[in-house]
């Protein structure tokens, strides 16, 4: 007579695998509806936004500040409000649209924008520039020579925006691209929730540092 085989889990309950089964998917099915609609997080890769990010934080993206909007065609479902000059946005970048930048908003569409030696004017008035902001050449290049620190004047066409680094001197946007299609934005950072430098060490001064 055959020896019976023994069970391989002989003390499992199919029917707690099952809701285990059914509690992961669930979990799955939440955590991607939050990242596609509500939170993302993303990190910082290189400097364009120094002082206000450095290359390693970790940074947490609202996408519902501006509304619902489908994942695909990027169309808006549900409005609550457009980018604002002044806010720190990531973007689908229009040159590489598999890559995302993040940015400062500087001109929505309708304004005009011009910089004059490194100061930018927005529809006529010197734009405030946050805390973070910097310059790192001395050197001020005319016009002919590149658009870094002298620029138009130029309207920023409706449903655009205009965005700049605030590493000024080191940052790769409007000046030399164009515009930003609003459809394009996927949120407002608001707020880095991990920092390490470059050797890994933790920058733990960096935690739950709001973003503005």
């Amino acid at each position: 007579m055959r020896p019976e085989k023994p069970e391989i889990f002989p003390n499992v309950n199919m029917e707690t695998i099952k809701e285990y089964g059914q509690s992961i998917a669930i979990a799955l099915i939440i955590a991607l509806f939050v990242r596609t609609f509500v939170v993302q997080a993303f990190k910082i890769p290189s400097g364009s936004m120094i002082k206000t990010l450095l290359v390693g934080d970790h940074i947490l993206v609202n996408k519902f500040v501006y509304g619902v909007k489908n994942p695909i065609t990027r169309s808006t479902w549900i409005k609550f409000g457009s980018p604002q000059r002044g806010d720190v946005i990531v973007f689908i970048f229009p040159l590489e649209r598999d890559k995302d930048f993040i940015k400062r908003v500087i001109g929505v569409g309708g304004d005009t924008i011009k910089i004059v030696n490194k100061k930018v004017f927005v529809n006529g008035k010197l734009f405030k520039d946050p805390p973070g902001v910097q310059h790192t050449d001395p050197n001020i290049l005319p016009a002919g020579a590149s658009p870094r620190d002298n620029l138009g004047p130029i309207k920023v066409p409706p449903g655009k925006l205009f965005v700049m680094g605030d590493n000024r001197d080191q940052s790769f946007d409007s000046r030399f691209w164009g515009f930003v299609p609003v459809k394009d934005v996927k949120g407002k950072a608001f707020i880095i929730y991990f920092s390490w430098d470059r050797n890994h060490h933790i920058r733990w001064d960096r935690f739950a540092k709001s973003i503005e």
